[in-house]
């Protein structure tokens, strides 16, 4: 009968997956659908918009042809007509001049001869025929105003649509996901010497399999890649997933998208729980900051009363229960929203805020940046359950590193009010690995990936990031692969001595001989 159920359960299972694949199937051709006919009246729209052009283009060069050919009708008219008028004008003289020497012919006194031939002489030497030159100043050819346009009808009879490339095909094996960077491979499928350049796209999303529609992330757009082999950096995985996908462009035109890939880009995301948060620590999602006036009129009638002895204890415990303020003893897992102080917050001297996702399995990385003038603060896990008056560090709940930099400087390893001095110099940033499986948390300078300081743990319960910030402010890096060369030092070494030696405890109420370490002066708060 059981046997029988499992059995159903996953044939069950198999159906609601292959209902999901069809559903976004559907999605997407109705998706498509409805593009191509956006497509198809855009390309319509753009090629009248072209012939237009081309239209416009041919009506100018044809005006502008027109005016030539009318300029040059003038030009030859005007130098004709000038000559005509200038011929007729020669006519005419030497039509009077030659009548006159024929009248000349017929004198019989011989000085009046003598003087009539000169005058003819001297007439005919300016006479307007004999300057004119006898050759028309233009033609009647217009032929060197003709076109040929047979070449242009054959190009305009062989216009085509543009050559658009063809669809790349990304290489998922040669895709790569490390060190919150994402490498992507494609090729051609056929090869193409007129590829101009690539367009990849990608985004980020919550499924696994092929994209979706209807996703709530937009594609993010990586634009004239010249090769075939694109990586991104500085990424941050705050989804479990990216869609990927790439286009071939060349000069003309941008070809089909390739067939897109899911890479999964697991990390571990978790803010800061304002919920569980010191009122006098300024929280925003990943930031916090020491605010001095935040507790102002509220918890500091709980700092001046904790050092009056456990009397005044008991009664700063009665008020803040008489202020709705619930048991510290809570060990749930899972926070609500809730308005500020509606839940055991930490107080007194416990500058402290938890992150707001537990660990419960697996191997997870994290970085911290304090402000440069950051006084002190401490940055670990603990268990849920750690007191709104316990400091990091200080119980047996609960793991940190400690930088003091208030009057005297220092740099420990704390657990179970119990400090071990780290003799490394004090990091930028800090790096936290924990492997909850294996019992382990470790911490390493963010920059070099040198490791610090390790500690072997029994978890008995989930645990969650924890901090501590006196004087100054943190600022939190999640979503991040565990960086490749922790990843190897993890795989090579369990446990260093020196400086970064490992501190066992195989039972979080009770600490092993080897960590019974020296115990150094209190330096959490001043």
């Amino acid at each position: 009968m059981d046997s029988q159920k499992d059995a159903l359960h996953r044939i069950i299972a198999t159906l609601a997956n292959k209902n999901e694949e069809l559903q976004n199937f559907i999605e997407t051709l109705n998706h498509t659908l409805g593009r191509v006919q956006v497509n198809s009246t855009q390309v319509v729209s753009d090629l009248e918009e072209e012939f237009d052009t081309l239209y416009s283009i041919l009506d100018e060069m044809k005006e502008s042809m027109t005016n030539n050919i009318k300029q040059e009708t003038v030009r030859k008219s005007h130098e004709l007509q000038n000559q005509l008028t200038q011929s007729t004008s020669a006519l005419e003289s030497a039509e009077e001049l030659l009548e006159f020497a024929n009248n000349a012919l017929h004198i019989t006194d011989e000085g009046d001869f003598t003087k009539a031939a000169k005058q003819i002489k001297d007439r005919v030497t300016m006479a307007p025929a004999f300057r004119l030159t006898l050759k028309p100043k233009a033609t009647d050819n217009m032929t060197h105003l003709m076109v040929d346009f047979s070449q242009e009808r054959q190009l305009l009879q062989g216009l085509k649509f543009l050559p658009v490339p063809g669809a790349p095909e990304i290489m998922l094996g040669d895709c790569l996901v490390i060190d919150n960077e994402v490498t992507v491979a494609w090729r051609m499928p056929v090869e193409d010497s007129k590829i101009d350049h690539y367009i990849l796209e990608y985004r980020k999303t919550k499924h696994e399999g092929l994209p979706r529609v209807k996703d709530e992330q937009r594609w993010e757009v990586v634009d004239d890649i010249k090769s075939t082999e694109h990586t991104l950096q500085g990424l941050r995985f705050d989804t479990r997933f990216m869609n990927f996908r790439v286009r071939a462009c060349n000069k003309a035109a941008a070809g089909d998208y390739s067939d897109p890939v899911t890479l999964e880009t697991r990390a571990f995301n978790f803010g800061f729980d304002s919920t569980s948060s010191h009122l006098n620590l300024k929280v925003e999602d990943r930031s916090v900051e020491w605010d001095p006036q935040g507790g102002k009129g509220v918890d500091s009638k709980v700092k001046g009363k904790e050092n009056k002895g456990s009397s005044a204890h008991f009664t700063n415990l009665k008020d803040m229960s008489r202020s709705g303020t619930p048991s510290p003893k809570r060990t749930s897992l899972t926070r609500s929203p809730a308005p500020r102080g509606a839940r055991d917050r930490f107080t007194g001297e416990s500058y402290t805020v938890l992150g707001d996702t537990s660990v419960e399995s697996g191997q997870h990385y994290w970085e911290v940046k304090p402000q440069k003038d950051c006084k002190s603060y401490s940055v670990g896990l603990a268990y849920r359950n750690l007191g709104k008056f316990d400091q990091l560090g200080k119980t047996s709940t609960s793991w940190c590193i400690h930088i003091n930099n208030w009057l005297q400087n220092s740099f420990a390893a704390k657990h179970n009010n119990k400090a071990k001095n780290l003799d490394v110099p004090v990091p930028d940033s800090v790096g936290v690995y924990c492997d909850f499986d294996r019992g382990q948390l470790s911490f390493y300078n963010a920059e070099n990936k040198q490791l610090l300081h390790t500690f072997k743990v029994k978890f008995t319960q989930p645990v969650v990031p924890a901090f501590m910030v006196w004087c100054g402010g943190l600022t939190l890096s999640t979503g991040l692969q565990i960086p490749s060369a922790v990843r190897s030092f993890q795989k090579t070494e369990n446990g260093l001595g020196g400086s970064n030696s490992s501190i066992c405890q195989q039972d979080p109420a009770e600490a092993c001989d080897i960590c019974l370490y020296d115990k150094l002066p209190s330096v959490d708060v001043p």
